[in-house]
């Protein structure tokens, strides 16, 4: 991307480059904008349908991260039509047209090319009212940080391709990953909040250090108060780790300050590449207890993980 132009300097996108927000949102009037997202990946899990559902998902979460609302949806497919019975695609397609279902849109079309491996996700658009839109920059010092998913589906959804996954392990990371952000994104629209992201291919410490940076701070995370899933940590430290949260480990390194007494595997959880993650909020001190409860409310888990603190921007100390 450093090798681009620089967009050109225009007052109606609200959002573009500048921070690797989480959408694009233009307005259109004082009044209206759109959230404009698409994410698309390889299958995590063996079932075609449940595939469809989850990339579905995790397309929609950009929107409800930005404070928007789901407007509508396209496809996007890469497909071994030639290798693999169409049947199979029916599914993936027929997943992410009843998981867009819930989320109160349709889809409306799409793409598709021939490919030696399947990939599907989504191109969504949305709206959101100008003075509402919730970046991923504006966090204050003292912001309590609150987490709306467990982590550990990179680690999960790569033991379950190597079908060393427990029963329990596998079946709530796919219920994580298949759960709209939507009720979260509600809750976080009835308080305060300074700056927001969803957790996905880099990992919560990784969200939250261009988080924290885009918003000149620090962060401390309490390593103890992160959710994380069954058998996650124990997969972890049999050496199911994605090739993606090594990544993100290594780009860590040098941005976050570690506890001698952590683990290596919940040092490898927290850096875990999600798909489909939940919300970090960064949320007024005084709201956090209220936003906790209108998540409750919404039959989401929320946990106050830490908080955004003055220091050298994105520089994560895990306590």
């Amino acid at each position: 991307m450093s090798h681009l132009p620089i967009p050109l300097d225009n007052p109606d996108v609200l959002v573009g480059l500048e921070t690797g927000d989480d959408a694009a949102v233009y307005r259109l009037r004082p009044d209206l904008a759109l959230v404009v997202t698409t994410d698309f990946f390889t299958p995590v899990v063996d079932d075609a349908y449940t595939f469809g559902a989850i990339a579905a998902a995790n397309a929609l979460s950009d929107v409800y991260a930005m404070g928007g609302t789901p407007l509508m949806a396209v496809n996007l497919v890469a497909f071994p039509i030639k290798e693999l019975p169409a049947s199979v695609l029916t599914e993936i397609l027929r997943g992410g047209l009843d998981k867009v279902r819930e989320a109160g849109i349709d889809v409306l079309g799409g793409h598709s090319i021939d490919d030696h491996e399947p990939k599907y996700g989504l191109a969504v658009t949305g709206t959101v009212h100008p003075d509402r839109v919730i970046r991923n920059r504006g966090g204050r010092p003292g912001d309590r940080l609150v987490l709306t998913k467990a982590l550990g589906t990179g680690i999960i959804t790569t033991a379950i391709k190597h079908q060393v996954a427990a029963p329990d392990s596998e079946a709530a990371a796919i219920q994580g990953m298949l759960r709209l952000n939507r009720d979260a994104a509600e809750a976080m629209a009835s308080v305060e909040v300074h700056a927001a992201t969803d957790v996905t291919g880099f990992g919560l410490l990784g969200h939250l250090h261009y988080l924290a940076r885009a918003s000149g701070l620090g962060a401390r995370v309490d390593a103890a108060a992160v959710p994380m899933l069954p058998g996650a940590e124990a997969l972890a430290d049999a050496g199911e780790v994605p090739g993606g949260t090594r990544a993100n480990e290594r780009f860590l390194a040098a941005r976050v300050r570690w506890p001698r007494w952590l683990t290596a595997a919940r040092q490898t959880v927290l850096s875990d590449a999600q798909t489909s993650g939940g919300l970090l909020i960064a949320v007024e001190p005084n709201e956090a207890d209220r936003l906790l409860d209108n998540l409750t409310r919404r039959g989401v888990a929320g946990h106050l993980i830490g908080e955004l603190t003055p220091g050298s921007p994105g520089e994560i100390t895990v306590a």
